[in-house]
């Protein structure tokens, strides 16, 4: 940063969309952090000064100090995601993980979390198809953190149909596991 020049703060996650003037672009695990150093995608540093406790999810809409918006970006990242049509079988695997504290995005068949080559032969032991990608990690909120009841709504879906595929719209690059 260069001498005189004031970094932006940015306040307050917004409780509904706005049209977002810049954004900013984060994995899962700099999401959690409510205060932080950051850079803008537009390349501009920031700091971020959220209440303690404010975890940020891919579309949340923020506020800082000079009235502008900026919109969070869920960044792409390795994760692996297993793919069962079998519903006891995804309870099971989600049981299982969860039982490691593993945080877990959970769809109709499928679940994904970041990747770790213990937990991927655990999924495919368990009878999951198993595959590396790079996409956008939302895992659940947990039922005790405040919002977990209504997580903010998105503009698009980002949750893979039944099976991996080329899909360029998202750049979701699939490797079959084991």
């Amino acid at each position: 940063m260069k001498m005189g020049m004031v970094m932006l703060k940015i306040l307050q996650r917004l409780e509904s969309i706005e049209p977002a003037s810049s954004s900013l672009t984060l994995p899962f695990a700099l999401r959690q952090k409510a205060r932080q150093r950051a850079r803008l995608d537009d390349g501009r540093e920031v700091a971020l000064m959220l209440p303690r406790g404010t975890p940020l999810r891919g579309g949340d809409c923020l506020r800082a100090e000079d009235d502008s918006v900026i919109r969070i970006i869920a960044a792409a990242e390795w994760v692996t995601t297993a793919f069962t049509k079998d519903p006891v079988l995804l309870a099971r695997a989600c049981y299982h993980l969860g039982n490691r504290h593993v945080a877990l995005q959970i769809g109709d068949t499928w679940l994904r979390y970041l990747h770790d080559h213990v937990l991927d032969q655990l999924s495919a032991a368990l009878g999951l198809r198993v595959f590396e990608e790079q996409a956008e990690f939302e895992p659940e909120a947990g039922a005790y953190s405040a919002g977990s009841a209504a997580l903010p709504h998105h503009e698009h879906e980002h949750s893979p149909s039944s099976e991996p595929a080329n899909d360029a719209a998202h750049a979701h690059v699939f490797h079959r596991i084991g």
